[in-house]
């Protein structure tokens, strides 16, 4: 999804002003903090880090694509994971991705078109006997249903109502 970047140049100024000026030994904490500014690395934010800490704009770039961790595309006000990990998945969470899918109307790995949801799946979370497990905003919901996530759906949608 590609979204056109507005990004306030002084917002990612205030993100780097903590780190001192040329410390390029700071650039995976600078790229935690402007992640949680802006919910994902933005090109412009990127390459001011990139000048801010006086590291080439590549390796800038090459950090924030090495750890899964960081991205690059807007991401969702609410993150919702699914665990995909052998226990889950021998317990139905293909299907738990399936209906969540139907129900945000996007395919997972994608955010919806007014950045409410993200739709992830993952490989293994370590809550085995939890599962099937579906992560919502960092709250872990064990022993999943497509009724559960359905509702779970629901909550989520109703939050922007609410807003």
């Amino acid at each position: 999804m590609a979204v056109a970047e507005k990004i306030d140049p002084n917002k990612v100024s205030r993100v780097l002003e903590p780190y001192e000026k040329g410390d390029g030994g700071a650039l995976v904490n600078v790229l935690h903090d402007l992640q949680s500014e802006f919910r994902y690395l933005p090109e412009t934010a990127l390459e001011l880090a990139a000048e801010y800490l006086a590291v080439p704009v590549s390796q800038v770039f090459g950090v924030a694509t090495f750890y899964d961790g960081f991205h690059l595309e807007p991401r969702g006000e609410h993150i919702c994971t699914v665990c995909m990990g052998t226990a889950c998945h021998v317990r139905g969470a293909e299907r738990l991705v399936e209906q969540l899918e139907r129900d945000f109307e996007i395919e997972a790995g994608a955010t919806t078109e007014d950045l409410l949801v993200t739709l992830e799946k993952v490989s293994c979370v370590g809550a085995c006997a939890l599962g099937p497990l579906v992560i919502v905003d960092g709250e872990y919901h064990g022993h999943m249903t497509t009724s559960g996530v359905s509702k779970l759906a629901k909550k989520v949608k109703k939050s922007k109502k609410d807003d």
